[in-house]
């Protein structure tokens, strides 16, 4: 996983709480947290980091990937503002995930890991989204999807009805455009 993942869960959780409550969650994880943005760190790594502040939290690992989503997208939006002006709508970017945005972020840390989707258009209100990645973070994906709604201005409702952590070979996102949207 490259460091700026690491980086960026750590603005998320110094920025909700305090540098001392990141260092908290370094020593629960048994970690040093020393994470260049261009350096590769085991996914254990990351595992490990979201465990100890779901645990302190009280929560889950997955809600803590879809709370680090909408971050990981504000971030973004703010280090690489190209990628999202070229997209008028929430539509458009979700669909260049493999053919734009995926290819730009490969220019920036050439040896990132992706996931791959594939995308369905069942009605003009839906758009279904498949992913697959054997790191298995599509609560990440999904608090990412959430993430970039809210910078489009566009409310969405997201479903996750297969996923691959009940046994599907993928995960299936449903997101649905609120009615008078445009999308």
């Amino acid at each position: 996983m490259k460091g700026i993942v690491f980086n960026l869960l750590e603005e998320a959780i110094t920025a909700a709480h305090d540098e001392a409550y990141w260092d908290a969650i370094l020593q629960d994880a048994n970690l040093l947290g020393s994470y260049t943005s261009l350096g590769n760190y085991a996914d254990a790594e990351l595992v490990r980091l979201v465990e100890a502040y779901a645990l302190r939290r009280g929560w889950q690992p997955s809600e803590v990937l879809r709370w680090f989503g909408p971050h990981m997208i504000r971030a973004f939006a703010h280090r690489m503002p190209g990628l999202f002006a070229a997209h008028s709508n929430l539509r458009s970017f979700l669909l260049s995930l493999n053919n734009l945005i995926h290819p730009e972020v490969r220019k920036l840390y050439p040896d990132a890991q992706v996931p791959e989707f594939e995308f369905e258009e069942p009605a003009h209100d839906r758009l279904v989204i498949r992913y697959c990645s054997p790191r298995r973070l599509c609560a990440l994906a999904e608090g990412l999807i959430v993430g970039a709604a809210a910078h489009y201005h566009t409310p969405i409702q997201l479903d996750h009805p297969e996923c691959l952590h009940r046994g599907h070979n993928k995960c299936r996102l449903e997101v649905r455009w609120q009615q008078g949207v445009s999308h």
